[in-house]
């Protein structure tokens, strides 16, 4: 029989789980399990191996009297396997919630990630956690895509290399290693939904149903990771329905979504969230349904920053955008950029060409007197080769900007003198001449 070092060797490979380039922060608490992941990740580890390079990342969360000594052996045994360790100190307390600690240390572990920049975070969940979560899950009602459980990788770049593989594997592996692992007495304590389902509800349930309970809670998630992959698919051959998936939003034609049934409608909205990273239950799915049948520039609020709107022909999906603006900028000669809600903004010294295009997300400006700011109730615009004023919410409208983000479009201005709209009208008002001095302005939507 093979072992378990040489299946996880073969598994990475197959799956591609980690890039043979780059790095991968690994989560490891001390326990059997995180040191077995560094244990068989360290036998990948390298360009020469065709894996990253590791950095080992331990949280002490502050819960529990003398876990700084855990954090000691953690640095010790980073140092044997010859990789950097960070860790991270959280003060918790211990009053500190399950869930509280979890979310802090997947806080600090991402946190820590960016800084880092290193490509991946690598956790040790297994199969026995796989088992523990479906059932969970199924406990609190979870919808179908719940009982898919733990991804082996995820969005928001979390690796998860250990799942085909049980406590018992791994235990079997730190033994014929020589590995003793810390025992965190919190895995036992009774007060933790999951300890408790671990060490009081698995047992029973196994000693009425049998062994192959665990197997079938897996098959469970196996077949529901198959449906949720299967809705995910559907999202590009349903005919007309034209889903955009942007970062943080996605947007979906609401004319074909009506014509379909209430069920297929629900699906397919949890289905283009969870690409987005959003994930919606039946009942809020349902209200996106409602709000798809009414007129545009609806609104839904969604709770956790998460906005829907109807905008014309289409159903959008959102995060609200934080604006960051200026009163003034004035320029001269340097050259900078900022940001502007869902929009970057450059500018740099440039002379003045001899046709500036209306419409584009480029213009040249004065050297110097104009400002970034959000639209104001009776702005006007001059458009470049038009005839007349034209309110800038007009502007907005037939450019189809849709309703919620009107108020926060980037607008360039000289007091009350709209100098251009990004992408959408440049004014005939302070134009510079061909050949002169000027200031080019670039913005991108991000």
């Amino acid at each position: 029989m093979r072992t378990l070092a040489e299946r996880f060797s073969s598994h990475l490979r197959r799956r591609g789980l980690l890039p043979p380039a780059g790095s991968a922060l690994v989560a490891v608490s001390g326990g059997p399990d995180s040191l077995a992941l560094l244990d068989l990740l360290s036998g990948e580890a390298g360009p020469a191996r065709g894996g990253p390079r590791l950095v080992v990342a331990h949280v002490d969360h502050g819960i529990q009297e003398g876990s700084g000594a855990v954090a000691v052996t953690v640095r010790a045994i980073a140092a044997r396997y010859g990789v950097p360790c960070e860790v991270g100190r959280l003060e918790l307390g211990p009053g500190a919630s399950e869930t509280t600690a979890r979310r802090a240390r997947y806080r600090w572990l991402e946190e820590t990630r960016a800084r880092l920049g290193a490509d991946w975070l690598v956790t040790a969940h297994h199969a026995d956690d796989q088992a523990e979560t479906v059932l969970l899950r199924t406990l609190r009602g979870s919808g179908p895509a719940g009982l898919a459980g733990i991804a082996a990788r995820t969005r928001d770049r979390i690796v998860r290399p250990l799942l085909p593989f049980t406590r018992a594997e791994i235990a079997e592996h730190l033994a014929s290693r020589g590995i003793e692992a810390h025992t965190d007495p919190a895995n036992a304590d009774p007060r933790h939904l999951r300890s408790w389902l671990r060490h009081a509800v698995m047992p029973a349930l196994e000693a009425r149903l049998g062994p192959r309970l665990r197997r079938d809670l897996l098959r469970v998630a196996r077949q529901a990771a198959t449906d949720r992959r299967a809705w995910n698919d559907v999202l590009d051959h349903l005919p007309g329905l034209d889903v955009t998936i942007e970062p943080g939003r996605f947007a979906l034609a609401r004319a074909i979504l009506g014509t379909y049934s209430d069920a297929l409608a629900v699906a397919v909205l949890r289905a283009a969230a969870r690409r987005v990273g959003l994930v919606i239950g039946p009942r809020r799915a349902r209200r996106l349904v409602e709000l798809a049948r009414k007129p545009s520039g609806r609104r839904v609020e969604l709770g956790a920053g998460w906005i829907a709107e109807t905008a014309f022909d289409r159903l959008r999906v959102g995060q609200t955008v934080q604006v960051q603006t200026t009163s003034a900028v004035t320029i001269g000669d340097t050259r900078g950029s900022l940001s502007f809600g869902a929009y970057a903004v450059r500018w740099a010294p440039a002379v003045a060409p001899r046709r500036v295009v209306r419409a584009a997300w480029h213009t040249w400006l004065p050297a110097e007197g104009w400002e970034l700011r959000r639209p104001r109730p009776g702005d006007e615009v001059d458009p470049l080769g038009g005839v007349g004023h034209r309110p800038l919410r007009r502007l907005l409208m037939e450019a189809r900007v849709p309703r919620g983000e009107r108020g926060v479009y980037p607008v360039v201005a000289r007091g009350e003198t709209i100098l251009w709209v990004p992408g959408i009208c440049r004014s005939t008002a302070d134009l510079p001449a061909p050949g002169t001095r000027a200031v080019r302005v670039d913005v991108t939507q991000l």
